[in-house]
């Protein structure tokens, strides 16, 4: 292990700044890099750790004038692994009163301290904002950031008081609106992360407390702005699906041409017309844009969701590449309601198990990668790999084809502990299942990126968790149940808090549904062109197991395929 004490003058601070980091990733058992707020490597003194390779400018700073920072990997000799610098800078106050203008719209910037640096724990920023009409309030755009109100719990991400009311902060990946409707504004921000945060941009202006969104726009529950156009196209153009919501159900124009271009019914896969007419002509070559496939080449049709749908649709057979998932399409049956499974009858099904005890469920998803929720491993010991093991192939608990230690958890940065929102994980094997298992053992199909998914649709939640609300422990043997995917606007007002990345399934007059014990585990959808099973959804939550009028909650696995597949490239 390698130490770098940094000293600076009594009144400064040190700001360290890393270029690229060359470490092995498994999660800081063997290979890390520590930034500590002292000169001594204190656990409650952290100030962030690194534990994979990254060659993305990343900087810290210290909340005085000693840092620390250690290097340790059984290559330690070679720090030529590790790009950084250091520089000393005064210490900054966070606060500032602003006059903002008559004209609405935003015209200024606000941002965590030492932005763009990550910013230190137990920092406190003040704003003050004054418009010059009361008919003004004040506006603040988020970036990738978001504010909520604040529940008995703490904030994981930062406190906000907002005119004496009280906020919580969470990450996500686009961009959110606040809007105060007052011309007199006073915010304070508490960082309430133990480590480092993210650095936050916040953009404000006044806008029009009588009408928020311009004359013909539609208001997101984001905040956003959006073009009333665009309300009820099939696009999820607020990027929390509001404006998508409460729509009267879409009918195709089978009898015309005029709107085939536009039309979300169009080349889904779906055959909405009599004469299936809006099926047709779907991989005719057409100019790119954000509803067309792309293929490896560049060329761009109509077709939704081709991508390993068992027809070779681009020229260059792109979207058949790497779909190796899924071979086994048999027909065996399939008893509904909660009931055995039968032994293979779900080959990517994985049981984690915790300090020798099943805990949660995941699904394989490749030879090493297993998908799972991000919640299963939430805090400290639950996010170590050590103690975990996956047992893949297996049917009755304690009988696995295979068992692997884990070697890697990755939980999707944005996780939202508290509203359960990025609720997904992958996790590495340390040694990868071999393929004289493959009649026990297969991965499931990843679903093509922003895939839509029809209400009514059947689907099978599987999983060793307790078969009734009421039950104390687990199933021995893997349980099955058909449930049918709810429509989202059922969904949204049925618990009020669902975000675009989640996705309701179960039956409405409850008695079938994941319950305790199958968190992460595979929401299974067959797909009707080609017989293979897809991954729609991973068990997230919900309200008890199996009760009238709520279903199960499950993250929509289509909403991360970008992300899933910068882990794990053979998905491509």
């Amino acid at each position: 292990m390698c130490h770098f004490k940094l000293v600076a003058i009594v009144g400064y601070l040190i700001r360290l700044s890393i270029e690229s980091v060359q470490i092995e990733a498994d999660n800081c058992v063997t290979d890390s890099l520590t930034i500590y707020d002292s000169l001594l490597p204190i656990r409650s003194t952290i100030l962030y750790r690194i534990c994979e390779p990254t060659r993305t400018l990343m900087s810290f700073v210290s909340t005085n004038n000693l840092m620390l920072v250690t290097f340790q990997s059984p290559q330690v000799r070679r720090l030529s692994g590790i790009r950084a610098y250091f520089e000393v800078i005064p210490e900054q106050k966070c606060e500032n009163t602003v006059l903002v203008k008559e004209t609405t719209g935003f015209e200024g910037k606000i941002s965590s301290p030492y932005y763009p640096s990550y910013y230190p724990p137990k920092c406190k920023c003040t704003w003050r904002f004054q418009a010059p009409l009361s008919t003004l309030g004040i506006a603040l755009k988020f970036h990738n950031y978001s504010i909520t109100k604040k529940s008995v719990k703490g904030c994981d991400h930062g406190w906000w008081e907002i005119n004496e009311h009280m906020y919580c902060g969470s990450y996500m990946d686009h961009q959110t609106v606040f809007r105060v409707p007052s011309p007199l504004v006073h915010i304070q921000l508490q960082c309430s992360s133990r480590l480092s945060d993210k650095p936050l941009l916040v953009e404000y202006g006044s806008y029009n407390i009588s009408q928020p969104c311009p004359v013909g726009s539609f208001r997101c529950s984001s905040g956003l702005c959006v073009p009333q156009a665009q309300r009820c196209d099939g696009v999820n153009d607020c990027f929390d699906e509001s404006d998508e919501l409460f729509c009267a159900a879409l009918k195709p124009a089978c009898n015309t041409s005029s709107s085939r271009q536009h039309s979300p019914l169009v080349c889904d896969g779906f055959r909405d017309c009599e004469d299936g007419q809006d099926e047709l002509n779907c991989t005719q070559s057409i100019p790119c844009n954000n509803r067309t496939f792309k293929c490896g080449n560049d060329i761009c049709f109509r077709k939704q969701n081709a991508k390993c749908d068992g027809t070779v649709d681009c020229p260059d057979g792109s979207d058949e590449e790497g779909c190796s998932c899924s071979r086994s399409s048999s027909t065996f049956h399939r008893i509904i309601g909660g009931t055995d499974t039968q032994e293979g009858g779900w080959p990517w099904q994985v049981s984690l198990h915790f300090i020798g005890s099943a805990y949660c469920g995941a699904s394989v998803i490749s030879r090493e990668w297993l998908l799972s929720a991000a919640h299963c491993f939430h805090g400290n010991r639950l996010s170590d790999p050590t103690p975990w093991t996956a047992h893949l192939g297996m049917y009755v608990q304690g009988n696995a084809k295979f068992v692997s230690p884990v070697r890697r958890i990755v939980v999707h940065e944005y996780y939202n502990s508290q509203t359960f929102d990025y609720d997904i994980a992958l996790l590495q094997l340390s040694i990868a299942w071999p393929e004289t298992l493959k009649q026990l053992i297969q991965p499931i199909c990843i679903p093509p990126a922003g895939q839509k998914v029809r209400s009514g649709e059947k689907c099978w939640v599987t999983g060793w968790g307790r078969r009734h609300e009421a039950d104390n422990k687990g199933s021995p043997v893997l349980q099955q149940a058909e449930v049918e995917l709810i429509d989202q606007t059922i969904c949204v007002s049925t618990y009020g808090i669902i975000t675009s990345r989640m996705l309701c399934a179960g039956v409405m007059s409850g008695k079938r549904d994941a319950c305790r014990g199958d968190s992460g585990g595979p929401l299974s959808c067959r797909r009707k062109s080609d017989g293979k099973w897809i991954l729609t959804g991973i068990v997230s939550w919900g309200h008890g197991c199996g009760r009238p009028n709520f279903p199960g909650v499950y993250t929509r696995v289509s909403n991360f395929v970008p992300w899933i597949q910068k882990y794990v490239p053979s998905l491509l």
